[in-house]
């Protein structure tokens, strides 16, 4: 694995039930390669990698990262 997405850890924990954790490819086409559901309560670790690029959160949750929390509205 490359420099560039080898400790980009995020912890999802949703505040309602049907949050969408929605993970985008790096490269030149951004494109959705993996999606998720999450119900109320439920938590995920998600993490950059080399394909893996930004992450999409629809949906109330929690997200807890290196930067401090972020709560979606």
């Amino acid at each position: 694995m490359s420099s560039q997405g080898n400790n980009g850890f995020v912890v999802i924990k949703a505040k309602d039930n049907g949050v969408n954790v929605i993970g985008l490819t790096r490269g030149e086409d951004t494109r959705f390669h993996h999606i998720e559901k999450l119900d109320r309560g439920e938590v995920m670790i998600a993490q950059f990698t080399d394909h893996t690029s930004a992450i999409k959160v629809r949906g109330k949750a929690e997200i807890l990262t290196a930067y401090g929390p972020v709560d979606t509205e």
